[in-house]
């Protein structure tokens, strides 16, 4: 079944944590709910270990009652940090839901939840059309990681469209697609031709390997004619040399916006997290990535 185009009761979730990417995957996520007619929901998270109080030193605590005393005031400490979390974390959503609301969408709800991400995700993703979340999180400060380090175990866990984004996100103007004729690029182009997400914007078919005849060139064409007879303008490039090179040249040259692509396939652009290849087009890409399983 193509959950891009499930019931429109199904909704855009959107993942956001306190971290300066927030901002970008509330406008993506406003960007694609508005362009499929479906719900927005803001989704914040809090980690289970973000909840624990500092630990204070009470190794000089005294007297008869000192035990109890030092249960009751370890109790306050973590109801204290409970309610704090909770009131930041509803004031951070409402920030967001205003930025939603100003993109156009006009009910954005907002849902905090402790716990894991990817249960959290797994629980409700019958309900989901699309997930968005940001490729680096909020650690990415501090480590500097170019890849969050939820959106491994989302991508495994989630049976869903995934978008990652990137800085300063701006409504896609040109949309790639990595095809590799296997059944995920396969779905992807399928899934381009029927929702409403790509409506009026053009987009490239990029296969890298073997020029000239055979299976790899049929297979983009019929790619190519599908695409057309949904009504989008479709160009497509057969080229070779490294997929994660070519494909991050590509995407420069074309001044591609969007890149859609499988997260596991059974060629040159492997299993996105199984090895470093697909990651590194990932890093190099630098525009927002549609994962389809």
């Amino acid at each position: 079944m193509d959950s891009m185009n499930m019931s429109l009761d199904n909704k855009v979730l959107a993942c956001v944590d306190r971290s300066p990417y927030a901002d970008h995957v509330t406008d993506a996520a406003a960007w694609a709910a508005l362009r499929l007619g479906a719900p927005l929901e803001l989704l914040h998270v809090i980690d289970r270990q973000q909840g624990i109080a500092p630990v204070t030193d009470h190794s000089g605590a005294i007297g008869v009652n000192a035990q109890e005393n030092l249960l009751n005031q370890l109790t306050e400490d973590e109801a204290s940090v409970a309610v704090r979390e909770r009131e930041q974390g509803r004031l951070f959503l409402n920030r967001l839901r205003l930025r939603a609301q100003a993109s156009g969408v006009a009910a954005p709800d907002m849902r905090q939840r402790h716990g894991s991400l990817v249960e959290t995700l797994t629980e409700q993703q019958v309900d989901v059309r699309l997930v968005v979340m940001g490729r680096r999180g909020e650690s990415s400060t501090t480590t500097l990681r170019d890849l969050g380090r939820n959106v491994e175990r989302v991508v495994r866990a989630m049976e869903r469209p995934i978008l990652t984004v990137t800085d300063n996100f701006t409504p896609p103007a040109r949309v790639l697609i990595a095809f590799d004729g296997g059944s995920a690029s396969r779905h992807g182009v399928e899934m381009v031709a029927a929702s409403p997400l790509f409506k009026g914007i053009p987009c490239h078919l990029l296969m890298v390997g073997k020029e000239g005849r055979g299976e790899a060139s049929k297979q983009l064409q019929v790619a190519q004619a599908a695409l057309m007879a949904s009504g989008i303008d479709t160009s497509a490039a057969q080229v070779m040399g490294d997929p994660e090179t070519a494909v991050a040249r590509y995407i420069d040259e074309q001044r591609i916006d969007m890149l859609v692509m499988g997260a596991y396939t059974h060629s040159p652009l492997r299993s996105l997290f199984m090895g470093s290849r697909t990651s590194e087009l990932l890093r190099s890409a630098r525009v927002p990535t549609l994962l389809l399983r």
